[in-house]
């Protein structure tokens, strides 16, 4: 099916659900922790996908568990700490941080193709690399370090999520098998942790939250889903940052949020470090496909 213009555009509408979902992580966090925000956004998804493949007589069973559990271990670990750099960082450096996923990607491409890159990969990583230091030095002299470092780290195992995805898809697991065995771990594992840990009531106000947020993560999911399907994979990559940039204006506006100019000189860095990360990996990659976290 040959891309369309009007495919690509979807990318935006998931970017703005994204932002969305983020600003609500952020306004829930003031009742509730991070953790059970992770468990009621996954417990959402998880109803969510296990409905849609009932329902359509879709099959659950695979027999590629052990890299479905890997993703989902992975995949939750970078959804728990990207939740917890959201409550404690403004928003606009929270998703940047985790949108550092495509820098260390093609920083496994690099090392996966041992010297074979092309020049554009090369420039990425070090034009990314600047961005990130840019972004955390403010972090570092706030005292905000640790959020700051956990908001990097949830980038890097995204891209490692990323490569998982690309494998369980050219074995040919169906996205929304990869999609229910991700949200069926994470409401495990945050739940088991929210029970051992902390929990609090929910209020009705707190379920309206809850349901916005999980209703948008799903629709960003969708979204982005089709985007990639009918869209070009390199303009839908590259429009996936719209993200950024929707979430820099949602903590501008509700929040008074301000960066430093070394703040948003490295949110801009980063954001072309990852559109040419993407240029330099469509020679490695057939096509760049959704990633599901």
């Amino acid at each position: 099916m040959k891309p369309s213009a009007a495919g690509n555009l979807w990318m935006l509408v998931a970017g703005l659900f994204f932002a969305c979902m983020g600003a609500l992580v952020k306004i829930g966090a003031q009742t509730l922790s991070s953790n059970e925000l992770v468990f009621y956004r996954s417990l959402f998804g998880l109803i969510t996908i296990f409905i849609l493949t009932r329902s359509n007589g879709k099959k659950l069973a695979t027999h590629r568990w052990q890299l479905h559990l890997s993703r989902s271990l992975l995949g939750f670990a970078s959804l728990a700490l990207y939740f917890y750099a959201i409550t404690e960082l403004p928003l606009a450096t929270a998703v940047t941080l985790n949108y550092t996923s495509p820098l260390f990607l093609a920083a496994l491409t690099l090392i996966y193709l041992r010297g074979e890159a092309k020049p554009t990969l090369l420039l990425a990583i070090v034009i990314g690399f600047v961005g990130v230091a840019l972004l955390l030095q403010p972090s570092f002299s706030a005292g905000t370090w640790l959020p700051a470092l956990l908001g990097l780290i949830s980038g890097l195992l995204a891209g490692i999520v990323y490569l998982q995805v690309t494998q369980l898809g050219r074995m040919g697991e169906p996205e929304w098998r990869t999609v229910f065995y991700f949200t069926l771990v994470c409401t495990i594992g945050s739940g088991l942790w929210m029970l051992i840990h902390q929990f609090h009531a929910i209020t009705l106000e707190d379920l309206l939250l809850l349901s916005a947020m999980g209703g948008c993560a799903t629709l960003a999911q969708l979204a982005m889903t089709r985007a990639y399907r009918k869209g070009d994979p390199l303009v839908a990559g590259s429009l996936a940052y719209s993200t950024v940039i929707l979430s820099s204006l949602l903590g501008i506006l509700l929040w008074d949020e301000t960066l430093s100019p070394a703040g948003w000189a490295g949110i801009i860095l980063i954001v072309v470090s990852g559109i040419l990360s993407l240029r330099g990996r469509m020679g490695f990659d057939k096509s760049v496909q959704a990633p599901t976290l």
